[in-house]
């Protein structure tokens, strides 16, 4: 029991080891230095088997210098960039937030226009994944953004 206690201490401590050093620019810089990553990518790393990384990162937190995070923060979906390479969708969902902050409050943005604005930012991003995302980030839909803003006045 004690044997199998010990182990399980290490997986977890060596997963987390991996996953810091993967993501030494998003603790440098912040969300928007996130790379994409998998349960698969760590799991070779240590090599342990993905269902074994899985269960090590369940319900397991990470205190960092950017706040505490559950392990599982880290494995995220992706989307491709206009140059074909990978980004994690906590960097597309970053720059939602801050283009969202930063809009015209009398002329809030749709999920098309946030896309073609992620475009130019070189992010292969649909309509409905950003509506997906901005539901995830509790960000209301550009009416209802209008709306509140008439509330408000």
């Amino acid at each position: 029991f004690i044997k199998s206690l010990k182990e399980r201490n290490n997986t977890v401590l060596e997963v987390a080891k991996a996953i810091v050093a993967r993501q030494k620019d998003f603790f440098d810089k912040g969300d928007q230095a996130m790379k994409p990553m998998n349960l698969q990518d760590i799991a070779v790393e240590v090599g342990r088997h993905e269902s074994t990384v899985s269960r090590a990162t369940q319900s397991k937190y990470m205190d960092t210098p950017r706040g505490i995070y559950e392990l599982k923060y880290f494995f995220d979906s992706h989307v491709y960039t206009k140059d074909g390479s990978e980004a994690s969708s906590i960097v597309i969902r970053s720059h939602i937030k801050k283009i969202v902050s930063d809009e015209d409050s009398c002329s809030p943005y749709s999920d098309q226009k946030l896309s073609e604005m992620l475009s130019k930012l070189g992010f292969k991003v649909a309509r409905r994944t950003v509506a997906k995302y901005r539901g995830a980030l509790s960000i209301p839909s550009s009416s209802d953004r209008r709306e509140l803003l008439k509330k408000e006045a």
